[in-house]
């Protein structure tokens, strides 16, 4: 039939064409018309659609079931009902089956009413028909009910793989990631692809010693003909990725003959995940050269790269590949003012920020996050008051804390802290951590000690204490507060690791090395992890070059160490003095206090920068930990000595050094 054939091409002109063309006695034919509805409905004509079965006097099931899935198919889900509050006729097991999606659709009250009594209504004879069965449970694992879901999975006789996977997806979709483990083990028919898929993504949620196993025994057990299903091998990527498992994941990616855009994504969103950001720019160029089109999930994917590399060279390159159109989505508007402020482009944040029409909840919070993390607290607070009560959340409320915090706001802080009716936990660690800044412990401590009369202590909170105390290198309370770390969380063991260097490093402050030695390698023994490797990296010549502590490994090794010796020697002829309260650890032979200092992981990239040619007016560092005292006055000499602008991203703020030899931070870090 002619308007089929246009349903299927799409081709909108010609099927109106054909439309006009009909004879009365075939516009009342009931084939042509539900033709006709599969015709508009296809093309997105909802309105020709709705008229059209207005205007149909004796409508059939089979119409309604057309109706209701092609405006559940068009996202206007809430039309169904309108139309289903009108019918005349009691609804057969294909239009019931509809209705029951309709209401996992929408999922709001007018749905949970609707879906409840259709199926308290369901005629005895539809309770054991599996398809049936299955969108009841889909609909019950929306409306969070669960209990009636495992209900209707139990009463079903004989189940099929559909059943079995409708129920592990609700699971889920509840986060009751143990109980589709569960259910799989129990499964006795043949897997199908949606199994696979969904118990990836359980295991991929739970990563734990059970999930791991049994994630990589089933994808060591898939069938050949599986390995190249996208869907499948996109959630096994995902999985892998979770699970830390790099290499299995790059060895899958490669292994499939014809990828589509989610699996690139996929392995991309593990780089993200794994701290190899700059990986996902290699991939992205992979799906240029075999004109893979990225769609919103990989542009976001491949922004949210852009902010954790923290290189503002990888943000324009990226950015101006990003079509118009999908610049304009609110999500990807969303991301990019948090990539620009993550990568210390405050001004091209607010550029995007000032383009958002329709400002959400997120829009707002990346501003004053980007803010904060720039050392611009009273920008932060300015936006956070324009911002409408009903926009602002719990997000909103740790973000202008944190811009105070890091901005030595204690005042506005203060005020906004109590003017939040609901403080969570995160809410108050955030004015801890605001306090113990300005090493207002007493304060700090009253404000832990009335949440615990309520609630179970927090390590973070404790956390933000003792770093406090370190920067004030206050050894009796940072004595104090590890030990009570240590009794109220045993097993917290890479928190207590961070805890065992914040202590170790105020012994090596006041000069007591051997103590600082003896008790470090006695507590990380004890607690069996090991320490968190400091690293720091920066882009040359279009490539990512990464560096630690004393490293020699670069082949401008001997350059670098020369630069870093000739900033050494213009520093001290500025009155420059080294301090030693910043070294973590005795000298050994050979080793001197400026050689230790100076060979820190920020400064051999700086100075790496330093001598290229041309040697560059901007640089940019980023690190994973926090910059320490002496890099942090070291490198505003460098600025000033170089005449350059210096941009470090720590792992809590970002610094911007300037050629008159200040940090934005105004030493608040």
């Amino acid at each position: 039939m002619a308007i089929k054939a246009c349903t299927i091409s799409k081709d909108y002109k010609r099927g109106t064409h054909i439309q006009q063309r009909l004879s009365s006695k075939s516009r009342n034919n009931s084939y042509i018309q539900a033709a006709l509805l599969c015709f508009y409905l296809e093309c997105k004509d909802i309105d020709n659609a709705m008229y059209l079965f207005s205007s149909i006097t004796n409508k059939s099931n089979y119409m309604y079931t057309v109706m209701f899935k092609g405006l559940i198919a068009n996202n206007v889900a809430e039309k169904v009902f309108d139309l289903f509050d009108e019918m005349k006729i009691e609804p057969d097991q294909f239009t019931l089956n509809i209705l029951f999606n309709a209401c996992a659709v929408l999922n709001n009250n007018r749905a949970m009413k609707i879906g409840k009594k259709l199926l308290d209504e369901m005629p005895e004879n539809y309770r054991n028909h599996n398809v049936m069965s299955t969108s009841a449970i889909n609909m019950l694992m929306k409306f969070g009910d669960v209990e009636s879901a495992k209900r209707i999975f139990r009463s079903i006789k004989v189940k099929d793989i559909i059943t079995y996977n409708a129920m592990m997806k609700g699971y889920i979709g509840n986060e009751i990631f143990d109980k589709a483990l569960d259910l799989f083990e129990q499964i006795d028919v043949k897997l199908d692809d949606v199994t696979y898929i969904v118990v990836f993504n359980a295991c991929a949620k739970l990563c734990n010693d059970r999930a791991m196993k049994m994630g990589k025994e089933l994808l060591a057990k898939m069938p050949d003909n599986y390995r190249n299903h996208n869907g499948i091998s996109t959630s096994a990527i995902d999985m892998l990725m979770k699970f830390g498992n790099v290499g299995s994941a790059e060895q899958m990616f490669r292994s499939i003959k014809t990828k589509g855009a989610g699996i690139y994504g996929a392995l991309m969103n593990g780089y993200n995940l794994n701290g190899e950001s700059w990986k996902c720019f290699k991939i992205f160029e992979e799906m240029n050269e075999k004109d893979i089109i990225p769609d919103e999930i990989e542009w976001n994917i491949l922004i949210g790269a852009c902010s954790k590399s923290g290189m503002l060279r990888h943000c324009h390159y990226i950015m101006n590949q990003i079509p118009l159109n999908i610049q304009n989505k609110i999500r990807i508007q969303n991301a990019l003012v948090d990539m620009w402020g993550k990568c210390g482009s405050i001004e091209k944040a607010k550029n995007v920020f000032n383009l958002v029409v329709d400002r959400d909840t997120i829009t707002y919070n990346s501003m004053i996050n980007a803010f904060g993390l720039n050392g611009m607290g009273s920008q932060a607070v300015e936006l956070y008051r324009e911002m409408s009560n009903n926009l602002r959340d719990h997000i909103s409320h740790i973000c202008v804390l944190n811009a105070c915090s890091h901005a030595g706001l204690l005042h506005e802080a203060r005020t906004i802290f109590n003017e939040i009716s609901l403080k969570t936990e995160s809410i108050i660690t955030t004015m801890v951590d605001c306090l113990s800044r300005l090493f207002m412990f007493d304060e700090a401590q009253k404000l832990i000690d009335d949440y615990e009369k309520t609630h179970t202590p927090s390590i973070v909170m404790y956390m933000s204490l003792l770093s406090g105390a370190r920067n004030n290198r206050n050894r009796n309370l940072s004595e104090k507060i590890y030990k009570r770390m240590k009794i109220l969380f045993p097993n917290a063991k890479e928190s207590l690791v961070s805890g065992v260097i914040l202590l170790s490093n105020i012994y090596s402050s006041l000069g007591e090395y051997q103590e600082a030695k003896n008790f470090r390698s006695n507590q990380l023994e004890e607690l069996g992890v090991k320490v968190k490797v400091g690293l720091s990296w920066t882009e040359i010549k279009g490539q990512i070059v990464q560096l630690k502590a004393h490293d020699h490994s670069h082949p401008q090794s001997a350059e670098i160490y020369a630069k870093i010796d000739r900033l050494k020697s213009k520093a001290i002829e500025n009155g420059f003095i080294f301090d030693s309260s910043w070294i973590t650890r005795s000298l050994n032979e050979n080793e001197t206090i400026e050689s230790v200092l100076c060979g820190h992981s920020e400064l051999l990239v700086i100075a790496l920068n330093l001598i290229q040619e041309p040697v560059p007016k901007f640089i940019q560092v980023a690190k994973n930990l926090r910059v320490c005292g002496h890099c942090h006055e070291f490198t505003k000499v460098i600025a000033k000595i170089e005449q350059c602008d210096i941009v470090v991203r720590d792992a809590n703020r970002i610094h911007h050094f300037y050629p008159n030899g200040q940090c934005s931070c105004q030493d608040h870090f």
